[in-house]
């Protein structure tokens, strides 16, 4: 077994794509004709997001739906970069919300972390040098 894809619902696919295009640089992949399924070039492992809609039919409407308005959701998306502070201000010029400026942590890592659009929380750190 291996690590394939993660998929977050949101409002709306296309503008949550051109988003994290705008915020972390990320291509888009692909969008469904649909605009109901999108994904990011992220590497190896795929980033997509779905609608809300494609949400209640394949779960049944049995999830949270989270939102820019709605406390976060107890998971975070983390972005690797050499360049953590000039990745937050990007982030935030494309209009995530700040959660917490960028800092040195005592294992050697500098992280900070925003808000996406869709309510997401991204951390923002540098490569873990162990």
């Amino acid at each position: 077994m291996k690590f394939g894809y993660t998929i977050i619902y949101v409002e709306s696919v296309e503008q949550t794509l051109e988003f994290y295009r705008a915020a972390f640089g990320f291509e888009i992949r692909f969008l469904h004709e649909s605009k109901d399924y999108g994904e990011l070039d992220t590497g190896a492992t795929v980033l997509a997001f779905a609608s809300h809609e494609l949400g209640e039919l394949n779960l049944n409407g049995r999830y949270i739906k989270g939102g820019s308005e709605t406390p976060p959701l107890g998971f975070e998306l983390a972005f690797v970069t050499e360049e953590v502070q000039a990745a937050y201000e990007r982030a935030l010029s494309a209009g995530a919300q700040p959660m917490k400026a960028p800092e040195a942590k005592p294992w050697g890592q500098l992280v900070g972390y925003v808000r996406a659009i869709d309510g997401t929380v991204v951390e923002l750190c540098s490569p873990v040098n162990g």
